[in-house]
């Protein structure tokens, strides 16, 4: 982490893919992503837009096999990285909530930045796993990302879908209420003093 500064930039190398993320907590919403799954790519702007995140990403893995080893390696870098930009973690919000819609779509996200890694994910209806969108990215791939992401980041994540047809709606309104309540839980809270929790640490 930048002294100071709540960002981050990691690197990840394997023999399945490469990643190279830079990451402000402190930003505007801006981005440039470029993972070489357009739809990805997609809900990773949807993610830095909603959650006033700054994000550059580029990834490159074997998507002639399949999308599954960039999309879980980014999201493995991302958590990585807003855990390192956290820092602490003193004067944050900790908690946030939000519903977010996308026409027919309705998705909820709770946020705890607590340092324990739990993901609760429920909702999506039947045969949505299976679902190519944009001809690369399952629907499976939402459930793994935020899974690889809360584990790395050390977050306590409750994402429902509660309504929900068509399968892009489905995926990007989850994108979008976790970054909407992402973005309440790590803003910076006057009012906290140090470590917002009982056992004085995150």
């Amino acid at each position: 982490m930048d002294s100071g500064q709540r960002t981050a930039h990691l690197q990840r190398e394997t023999s399945e893919s490469s990643v190279d993320l830079r990451v402000d907590l402190d930003g505007t919403g801006r981005s440039r992503i470029a993972t070489t799954v357009p739809f990805f790519d997609h809900m990773l702007t949807a993610f830095a837009k909603h959650s006033l995140t700054d994000l550059t990403v580029t990834a490159n893995g074997d998507v002639e096999i399949d999308v599954h080893h960039t999309v879980e390696d980014t999201g493995i870098v991302l958590g990585t990285a807003i855990r390192q930009a956290l820092g602490d973690k003193a004067g944050i919000a900790r908690f946030g909530d939000a519903t977010v819609p996308l026409d027919e779509a309705l998705a909820r996200a709770v946020v705890d930045i607590s340092g324990r890694p739990y993901l609760v994910h429920s909702g999506e209806p039947a045969g949505f796993e299976y679902h190519l969108i944009g001809g690369h990215f399952t629907g499976s791939m939402v459930r793994h990302f935020f899974e690889a992401l809360t584990f790395a980041a050390g977050l306590t994540v409750h994402l429902e879908l509660i309504a929900g047809r068509d399968p892009h709606h489905i995926a990007e309104a989850q994108f979008k209420a976790f970054a909407r309540a992402f973005r309440q839980a790590k803003e910076l809270d006057p009012r906290v003093s140090g470590i917002p929790s009982t056992k004085g640490a995150l």
